[in-house]
């Protein structure tokens, strides 16, 4: 019996490679009109072969995008596209559709203890999950600053079981990533869901089941109490 379910953070509770890339696209349109001569979709593809290195995570995407844009860091730009990511990240941070309903029901309906292993930062991904309005869900949160190692390393999911006190065999993996989700979580001997309703990219890697939406896996659940 499952007895627990551990979620990645990005793309499998929220759909944040769109919201990043919306809120880029706005943030380039504000540099532009602030003085930033570069064409936009220069601008967008430089930005993004920046971002993409540092694993979509970088805290000074939009300095270290002028300072290889312009050979320095205009503030008066800088501020402008700082301001109008946030503003346009606050404004369209949701979790997918059904996900507070299946968090509900899992931990309230149907007992089971619910994590989240997240490669991002500490400070993000508190940021993020508080800002979906999902913290009252988790009984534990693990990010890169806790492991101190990125998946598909074992160490983040035996560290979760440890500190959960469960064996990892009744334990629900689910994550968007089949490279690095998957294989972890399967590594460690952790049950596995793909999130194919995420930013799902096709792989040979096989999960023990796939989600099409949130709401199957409660599906999953039910089925392992007949």
């Amino acid at each position: 019996m499952i007895e627990a379910v551990l979620f990645d953070l990005d793309n499998t509770l929220t759909d944040t490679y769109s919201i990043k890339i919306q809120c880029i696209k706005k943030a380039l349109k504000k540099m532009i009109k602030a003085g930033l001569n570069m064409p936009f979709e220069c601008a967008f593809n430089l930005i993004m072969k920046i971002y993409k290195k540092s694993d979509y995570e970088s805290s000074n995407i939009f300095q270290d995008f002028l300072t290889q844009a312009l050979g320095k860091i205009d503030y008066k730009i800088l501020s402008a596209g700082i301001v109008e990511y946030r503003k346009i990240r606050f404004k369209h941070v949701k979790p997918y559709p059904e996900m507070k309903d299946v968090l509900k029901k899992l931990k309230k309906d149907n007992g089971l203890i619910l994590g989240i292993l997240s490669d991002s930062p500490r400070i993000k991904a508190w940021i993020r999950i508080m800002s979906l309005g999902l913290s009252e869900y988790f009984d534990l949160v693990l990010t890169y600053e806790d492991v101190k190692s990125k998946k598909p390393s074992r160490r983040g999911f035996i560290k979760a079981a440890k500190m959960l006190g469960i064996a990892p065999g009744k334990i629900l993996f689910v994550g968007d990533i089949p490279h690095k989700d998957i294989i972890g979580a399967k590594n460690a001997g952790m049950r596995t869901a793909l999130a194919k309703y995420g930013q799902f990219l096709p792989d040979s890697v096989k999960p023990d089941y796939v989600l099409n939406s949130p709401g199957d896996l409660l599906k999953i659940i039910k089925a392992q109490k007949r």
